[in-house]
């Protein structure tokens, strides 16, 4: 009897292999495009207490990054599949985007601090077109205090120094990290910029801001690039309520925003408002819809005009603009003891904030100049803002008319 030759499968087997070790390269590039996540997972209020919060994100394979107690929150990187497990918990409420926020400047964003250092003080057009300098004389902001939720501000500035009160940091790098509390010192420019417009002193150099007594405290949630997260701006709004309690913060001007409607942070400028703070927040640069938290009822959102009185057509319109300031080519106290030039609706906001801090009562819209088309729009809302008339409750006091 002859005996068969043995078959060999090998060949049956390669296909196999292959697809094998296919499926396992397109599984290992699927996981790389969807890992981690930031997300800000929002418990039930009866679920409080961050130990007990961590520990149920930890068991769905979350990192957590920062307790957020203002809105019974945290912010978590969390893998895909674990979000979804999460919102079926009944420890749960939901589960948002931790969306990245900007600074709203037009480019370029980078600036160069003023070859002069301490240059003579010169009144700039925007804080004389809304006629600041005209409400000095019953006030100039002193014992207000503006909290600039930004890139931080220039602690050693020249022209800020003495109306600096304080601040905090609450960006970690890498971002991931803990965040050193008082590293607030400022490193891309931004926010020093939109705190001179606040807040510059009147001492012969430089600028003078519209609220020139008024007290400044950095509070840095966007890196050296401008960009920074919504979980991030939540703690810094929580650390401004704290201080508000204090009496020590009574404005937040947040020259910032995001196209992502994130509920957490809709629920946090409530409650800051809830607390008595007055939230100014930039309407947007792209021309289209007024960015979060610009766009929430709670905020006082800021178009952009120009030494002409438009709008550029690059400040973003709708039903949620409140009102309008100077925001093309203006300059400001920028990082390094310099000086520099800027436009966006970023500068249009410290504006009001400035105004604001002349006198807290103000009815903004009441002492506004209509600009055209007559009556509220959803261009520059119910006009441009007037400092000096929201101030002293006189009408036409300068009116510096283009």
């Amino acid at each position: 009897m002859t005996t068969p030759p043995k078959r060999s499968f090998s060949h049956l087997l390669y296909p196999v292999v292959l697809a094998t070790l296919l499926a396992l390269a397109c599984g290992s590039a699927l996981a790389a495009d969807n890992g981690p996540a930031r997300r800000i997972v929002v418990f039930e209020q009866s679920f409080a207490g961050e130990p007990a919060q961590a520990g149920l994100l930890r068991a769905f394979g979350g990192e957590p990054l920062r307790p957020l107690a203002l809105v019974n929150g945290m912010s978590v990187l969390l893998p895909p599949a674990a979000e979804k497990a999460l919102l079926a918990r009944p420890e749960v409420l939901r589960v948002d985007v931790d969306a990245r926020v900007r600074a709203l400047v037009k480019p370029p964003w980078a600036g160069k601090p003023d070859k002069d250092d301490e240059p003579p003080q010169e009144l700039p057009w925007g804080v004389n077109r809304i006629d600041a300098e005209w409400a000095w004389a019953t006030s100039r902001g002193a014992g207000v205090g503006v909290a600039v939720i930004d890139t931080g501000i220039d602690k050693d500035h020249a022209d800020l120094d003495d109306n600096i009160a304080g601040g905090i940091n609450f960006v970690g790098k890498p971002s991931w990290k803990p965040a050193d509390p008082n590293k607030w010192d400022d490193d891309n420019g931004h926010g020093t910029h939109v705190a001179g417009i606040i807040a510059a002193e009147d001492n012969d150099i430089g600028v003078v801001g519209v609220a020139p007594s008024a007290s400044l405290f950095g509070v840095k949630v966007l890196d050296k690039t401008g960009s920074g997260y919504i979980s991030d701006v939540i703690a810094g709004i929580e650390w401004c309520i704290a201080q508000a309690a204090l009496d020590n913060v009574h404005v937040i001007n947040m020259s910032l925003g995001t196209d992502t409607d994130v509920p957490s942070l809709e629920a946090a400028c409530d409650l800051a408002a809830a607390a008595g703070l007055l939230v100014v927040a930039a309407a947007g640069n792209d021309g289209t819809a007024v960015d979060y938290p610009g766009a929430y009822s709670s905020v006082i959102a800021v178009a952009a005009t120009d030494i002409n009185d438009a709008r550029p057509s690059w400040s973003s319109p709708g039903s949620a603009v409140a009102i309008a300031a100077p925001g093309v080519d203006v300059t400001s106290t920028w990082k390094g003891g310099g000086y520099a030039a800027k436009s966006g609706t970023s500068m249009a906001t410290p504006h009001v904030a400035g105004t604001l801090a002349l006198n807290l009562a103000a009815s903004l819209c009441a002492s506004a100049d209509d600009l055209p088309p007559a009556g509220p729009d959803i261009y520059t809302g119910c006009g441009l803002v007037d400092a000096g008339e929201a101030a002293t409750g006189t009408l036409n006091l300068g009116d510096d008319l283009p």
